[in-house]
């Protein structure tokens, strides 16, 4: 129970669903189009994990298992924005003139016990509840105190405040009875901002994906080793653990598979009894040392595999029993923008929260491309710049999926269509920052 500030007190059991139909993936063509495979996975995949409940200070960065109600207005109580003198309206020549009494004080947390008699004026403080028959506040450093007068210490209010100024009403904010969160939303710092407006101190969210992830390769070794002839760090498990956890899921870095299919098959399953999702990167193209496809094929099920994009074609999706298994391709840049692109949705999606692709805006080129292969939706690395009070978007030079320094260059992503021929300076192209998938500059 969350008190009549809290959330819906129904308590909220959700029913579990397969993370993948058997027959949810599959298609007749060689190579699948960015649309079609979006669509395909937006329509198939779905919540996968239970509730619990956890204090609100932990509740940054989860989803929200049930829609918050606000049982009361928010604010509570109309109150003072300013500090300064409360009175009304109706007394705005009085108080002109020869000034109205101050009768009393209110400050915040601390009301006026009393009414205060008609055609009088209360000193009040920020957040103090505005009393009884007062409906507006003037500044404190626009008004003159009389002080030592007959009757009463008197203070001058200047004219034109209209009614209502400086007052913050009841319910302004938040009116009594709406949902101010629904559930499936992905908790902000600000949405917890919220909930605690409306007294929650705990929250019902679901559980974090538990997702590992596992790079395959003789040639790869984890950092902290010697590089020895023909090995390469590896830049792949690091770069998705922080991308995994900006997803909202638990992430695990399960190794480094060598190039050998048992070796590869006995980790893979056991990886799918031990979590949601697997991410592997590398293997996952035709050559004969490339086993995460076949693997897949004799362990569960492979759904998607070669779609028309550049970087990450020979991308794959499948399942083995009730775990997703998702087969990146092995360079830093595919990893980065499939990652982006399928993989934040689906893993956002399997955790509880709607199904969401990234905003795009259009903004006018500031380089040029003579001539493009068609067929095929492409990612290119872009960055803002701003010349003359305008904002254009730069292409990094090189498209190279090995190249990380293209990524750190880049704010965002460029989305060209599989129909674009050429690029013109000033063609409008579609820009995909990566704050949408919650990547600060």
């Amino acid at each position: 129970m969350y008190g009549i500030f809290g959330l819906a007190n129904i308590r909220y059991k959700p029913v579990m669903t397969r993370k993948l139909v058997d027959d949810c993936f599959i298609h007749d063509r060689d190579r699948l189009r960015h649309a079609d495979a979006m669509a395909i996975l937006k329509a198939r995949i779905s919540r996968v994990v239970e509730c619990e409940d956890v204090p609100l200070a932990q509740a940054h960065g989860r989803i929200l298992a049930q829609a918050a109600i606000a049982h009361a207005p928010i604010p509570a109580h109309t109150n003072a924005a300013v500090d300064g003198y409360a009175f009304s309206s109706s007394d705005a020549d009085a108080a002109a003139a020869a000034g109205l009494p101050v009768v009393g004080r209110a400050a915040a947390g601390h009301p006026l016990v009393a009414p205060p008699p008609p055609h009088s004026a209360v000193r009040i403080f920020t957040g103090a509840i505005v009393p009884p028959g007062h409906d507006t506040v003037a500044m404190q450093e626009d008004c003159e105190r009389l002080e030592n007068t007959v009757d009463a210490t008197r203070v001058r209010i200047p004219l034109g405040l209209k009614r209502g100024a400086n007052v913050r009403l009841a319910g302004e904010d938040v009116a009594a009875g709406v949902t101010l969160i629904d559930a499936g939303a992905y908790l902000r710092p600000q949405d917890v901002a919220a909930l605690a407006s409306i007294g929650c101190a705990n929250v019902t969210v679901f559980k974090r994906l538990r997702v590992a992830v596992l790079s395959s390769g003789d040639e790869v070794i984890q950092a902290g080793r010697s590089l020895g002839e023909g090995q390469v760090f590896d830049a792949n498990a690091p770069m998705l653990a922080g991308l995994v956890r900006a997803a909202g899921a638990d992430v695990h870095a399960i190794g480094v598979a060598a190039d050998n299919a048992a070796a590869l098959e006995a980790q893979l399953s056991e990886a799918a009894k031990a979590y949601d999702v697997v991410i592997t990167t590398g293997g996952a193209s035709q050559g004969e040392e490339d086993h995460l496809v076949r693997s897949l094929d004799r362990l569960g099920k492979r759904h998607l595999w070669q779609l028309a994009i550049k970087p990450g074609r020979p991308m794959a999706f499948g399942q083995i029993g009730d775990c997703v298994v998702v087969g990146l391709p092995g360079n830093p840049v595919a990893v980065f923008v499939c990652f982006l692109m399928y993989v934040f949705p689906m893993l956002r999606s399997l955790g509880g929260a709607p199904w969401r692709e990234p905003r795009r805006w259009a903004l006018p080129a500031a380089f040029e491309v003579a001539k493009r292969k068609t067929g095929r939706r492409e990612f290119w690395r872009g960055r803002l710049i701003e010349a003359n009070g305008r904002v254009s978007v730069e292409k990094f030079a090189r498209d190279g999926s090995g190249l990380i320094s293209g990524l750190r260059f880049a704010d965002g992503l460029i989305d060209v269509p599989e129909d674009v021929i050429a690029v013109r300076k000033g063609d409008p192209m579609q820009f995909i920052p990566y704050t949408e998938f919650g990547i600060l500059s």
